[in-house]
This record gives C-alpha cells, structure tokens and sequence, in this order.
C-alpha cells in the first residue's frame, strides 16, 4: 500500500523483531524464503540485517534508516536480528524443543550485559556507572506505571476507563436554504467537462429531489450530510473498494470526462454558502478525500482505524464493497475496534459502511454479520445502527462527526433501498430533527386502539412488510439504532398501544443470525407484560442465505406473511407494563 494515492505517508520505517517468537517452529518451517525480510525485495525497499546484541550497530542502522526515509521519501526495513530469552509466555520451556539453541541463549549475556561489559572494558563508564544507570531507568519505568495505576484510568475523552458513554447532544439539522446552495455547487462542474451522460441525468435528478415531496435517495443524502461538514470546517474521508463511483453507482463522488479522463471531485471545491447579509465564497475549510482502495480488507481497515486515531478532528469512514468483505478485516475489528478503548485505553471514530440485507444474491452477497458486532458491544465501546431512511443516514453521520465522545460507529447499508421510492426523504427531514433511534408506525399512530401486534424490525425488513400490509390490527415500529439498545424509547411506544397482545421481532437473517439473539432479552424487557413474544425470520441456518433467487423469494414472502398474520380477536388485553431495566 505504500506508493498507492490514498497510502502514501512519505515512507514507513519497517522493523522485524527477529527473535523466532514462535520458537517450536524453525525458520525452516515458518517461511519459504531464506530471511524474514526477503519479501521486501519485491518493491525494492532496501534492507538492512543488524545484530540486536550490537547496540552501536543498532543505532546506527536507526539513524540510516531514517536519512533514507527523509532524503527518498520511500520505505525502508531493518531485520533486526537477534534471540527470545525465555519461553513464548511464562508456563513455556522452550529447551523442550529446542534444547541445543536453549543451552547457548541460557549460556548468553543479555544484550545490556553486552553493552555495558563492552563500555566499561573500553573505559568510558566504570562497573558503578552501570549499576546506577540501570537503576535510574528501571525508577522511571516504575514511574510510568504507577502513574498509569493512578491516573483514574480514562480516555482522552474523559470518560472512565470501561464505563457507557453518555455523549451530549449535538446540532445536525442543517437549514434548508444552506442545502440547497450547496446542492446547487455539487451539481457543477468546470464549462467543457463531460461526465458519462447517465451520471448527468442521475445527478440531475438531485436538483429537483430538494422539493416538498420525499425524493432524497440515500446516496444524495450522504453527499449533503459531508458537503455540511465541510463548510462547517470538518474534513471528511473515506476509502473502500469502488468507493468513488460507489459498488451500486449511488455515490458518484468522482466524475470523469469521457473525451479526456480528467477528474473532478465537486466536494472538493465547495464555497461557503452567504448568509443573509453576508458575503459567501470563501473556500470550505474541511478537506475531502476519497480513494478506491486495494483488495485487502485487513490492511486497508487497519490504515483507517489507525489514521482516525490520529485525525481526531476528521470523519474517517471504510465501506466494504459488500458486508460480508468484512469477514476478511475481523482480526482489525476484534483486536482494536471492539476493544479499543478497553485494552489500549484509545479512542477511535471510524465509522463502517457495511451494505447488508438478504437481495436473493447468495451467501456471499448478504450479510455483513450483524451478530458479530452485536456479541460483542459491552460498556459503551460502539454504535451498531441500521438505518431506514436517507434523512436518519444524514443525521447519524453528522452526529458522529459533531460528537465530542469518540467511538467507532457500526452502519448496516443498504443495497435495494438505495433508490426505493418509498423510502425517500425530504428535505424538510434533513432540515429538522435529529438522528431516532426507534421509528414508530405513523399509519398505525392514527387508530392506535385498534393494534393488537406490534412488528419490531430494521430497515429493510420493513420495508418488506409495508408492502404487504393491510389492516390497521399491525403496527410496524422501526429501531434503527441497536447499540446502546433504546430501552427507554421502545418503552415509550409500547404504551402508546393499549391494546396489543403480542409483539414480534420480524428479521430476515437466521434465527442465529442478525439481531434475534441480542434483542430478544433486551425487548423483553422494553415491551413489559405482553401476552407473547416471538420470533420471525428464518430458522437456524450454517449459511447467511440461501444460493439460488427463487429459494429466497420463497422464503422471504412465507416471512412477511407470518410476521402480517391477522392477529386473533381475544378478551385479553394487556396489563400496565412491568418493565426491567435493559442491559
């Protein structure tokens, strides 16, 4: 990734630590190249071997290192070559498997020993000299870490170590006269530029789309959610396989001339629009950056998480060409995402577009394993969202910019939803409000005496069963953010019905999949004393989703169908809700 646009960061410094860590494994076994560093060679990254146990040699291989970093701009790698003391962990007896190596690292001076032998044999400190050194760095080092023990363990948000979040509110609603002027400019570009007509004709639809009817599609609402951050002086970046164009041509950040190939990025040369009595065009003060990115899933999330580490004043986002690409990134989101804050005591930002939902494409094509992200929310450390409109997208992704509490934001995409007329916003939507958590049934609100079931689901599920509802004994009530779980909010609706005897969580993922088995204890205890609580979707399944169109079909409508099942009349009705606290 190095020379890549998006990667470059003017060369990386490089260090093997060459100490045959996994010591039952001979270099033999563990590579098919003679050294560790030998890869290297194929992007003609200089290396240098050094002795670990030759302190001089060592810092003088440093010091090359960085001239060549800093004369050539370009990586370069130190194979720092040397010897693990002791087992892999404790309770380890390396001479089990290595015993003639064991008998000669045992019978070895430690690299300290070494150094200090070697200046008191040449005169420059004496044995005292030595022992006080060592003294004095190992008081520093204990230092650190009782300060560390001291310290009250939080994060640079200030939020102790391991509790919830509780973020204060922030502004997202943008004015719509200040959409409409920068709608205006992302619809321009240079006289004489010719995108590909069908980019015209797609974004031309964007300037009647700002109207009194709901027709802001998802990618039209992402565009203005970064175009308000930038001239609000926030710098926005995201990268991912195709994001330029977007892999469903939603997003077309990046235009192209067909005669020329030249590019153009409208966000890139945005104006601030003029207020009433003031003078506007002044260049937007946020910068926009936007690459496709390589194959590799693994290497680009952990570039992203670890630049919005960094770039604390900047919205970072990685979008998989699919969600379930993200399979590929895991050890990045296990090992510093989930556990950021928990185990390094750091802060990260770093939003994930992940498209999910269940189109008929196969196992493949389908999921971006929900549940994964679920299992593993505990003490605040994230927001996992699924958004059921353009205009909650806007808001959710303003809301992470704004936040002074960093955490990483989790979004399920949509794929069929991205130009579903029904699930267009307006503008008015953009210009008020806030992100929701939980959506309520505005048809449903207007006889709300005569519910008797109520549907809790995400976005597209919904969007499933609006179709093929009829009656008014159903209300389908969206939550559209499931982490932190909306306890309180979901409470809220439930008494609004006085009627309903059975609620039920309808998903079109397998039962041990997607949501069912973080929600369920937690909508149990939200709903209070209903009759039932049940379970629609899909059984339980070893795979996301079935592999052939007409099998999915199938299944998708026998769920719509039992999730819309007429509720039966009965005498029962339930009582006022006793409801627990929610986890």
């Amino acid at each position: 990734m190095s020379q890549l646009r998006g990667y470059t960061v003017g060369g990386t410094l490089h260090i093997i630590v060459n100490n045959q860590v996994g010591f039952t494994t001979d270099p033999t076994d563990g590579r098919s190249t003679k050294y560790a560093s030998d890869l290297a060679k194929g992007f003609e990254v200089p290396i240098m071997h050094v002795n670990a146990d030759d302190a001089e040699a060592c810092i003088a291989t440093v010091a090359l290192a960085i001239a060549y970093r800093l004369q050539f701009g370009k990586d370069v790698l130190i194979d720092l070559v040397g010897y693990r003391r002791h087992g892999h962990n404790e309770t380890d007896e390396p001479s089990f498997t290595q015993p003639e190596l064991y008998k000669t690292i045992k019978a070895h001076p430690t690299s300290r020993q070494v150094w200090g032998e070697r200046l008191i044999g040449e005169g420059v400190v004496t044995v005292d000299d030595v022992t006080r050194e060592d003294e004095a760095v190992r008081g520093r080092l204990q230092k650190v870490l009782d300060d560390m023990k001291s310290s009250g363990m939080t994060t640079s948000d200030g939020a102790p170590q391991g509790a919830p979040a509780t973020p204060a509110a922030v502004e997202t609603a943008v004015p719509a006269a200040r959409l409409a002027a920068l709608n205006e400019q992302l619809l321009t570009w240079p006289e004489g530029f010719q995108p590909h007509r069908n980019v015209v004709k797609a974004l031309s639809r964007r300037r009647d789309a700002l109207g009194s009817t709901p027709a802001i599609d998802w990618g039209h609402a992402e565009t203005l959610a970064y175009a308000s951050l930038l001239v609000q002086g926030t710098s926005v970046r995201i990268t991912g396989q195709d994001v330029e164009r977007g892999t469903f041509s939603h997003r077309q950040a990046v235009l192209h001339d067909i005669e020329t190939g030249s590019l153009y990025v409208p966000l890139q040369h945005l104006t601030q629009p003029a207020a009433p009595g003031a003078a506007g065009g002044q260049p937007a003060q946020g910068a926009f950056e936007v690459y496709n990115s390589p194959l590799s899933e693994t290497g680009v999330m952990g570039f992203e998480y670890g630049f919005s580490t960094a770039a604390r004043d900047m919205l970072v986002l990685w979008e998989a060409q699919y969600g379930d690409f993200v399979n590929t990134a895991q050890p990045i989101i296990d090992q510093f995402i989930v556990a950021d804050r928990a185990k390094w005591r750091q802060d990260s930002s770093i939003v994930l577009l992940l498209p999910h939902g269940h189109e008929g494409g196969g196992p493949e094509h389908s999921s971006a394993r929900l549940e994964r992200f679920l299992q593993s929310c505990a003490e605040g450390n994230m927001t996992v969202a699924y958004p059921s409109t353009p205009a909650q997208y806007f808001h959710i992704l303003r809301r992470q910019a704004l936040r002074q509490t960093r955490r990483p934001l989790i979004l399920m995409q949509p794929k069929s939803l991205l130009r579903l007329p029904e699930a267009a916003s307006r503008v008015e939507e953009l210009a008020s409000g806030s992100f929701r958590s939980v959506i309520d049934d505005q048809v449903a609100s207007q006889q709300r005496e005569q519910v008797r079931r109520l549907v809790f689901c995400t976005a597209k599920m919904y969007y499933d069963l609006l179709a093929k509802r009829a009656g008014n004994a159903i209300a389908l009530v969206r939550v559209d953010e499931l982490y932190p779980w909306p306890h309180e909010d979901i409470g809220r609706i439930v008494d609004l019905y006085p009627a309903i005897e059975d609620v039920v969580w309808a998903q079109e993922e397998p039962k041990n999949m997607g949501a069912w088995s973080y929600v369920w204890p937690r909508l149990r205890a939200s709903v209070g004393n209903v009759q039932a609580l049940r379970y629609v979707g899909r059984p339980e399944r070893a795979s996301p989703a079935e592999g052939y169109d007409s099998a999915h079909k199938a299944e998708q409508e026998r769920i719509v169908a039992e999730a819309l099942d007429a509720p039966q009349p009965s005498a029962k009705r339930r009582n006022t809700p006793a409801r627990t606290s929610s986890t």
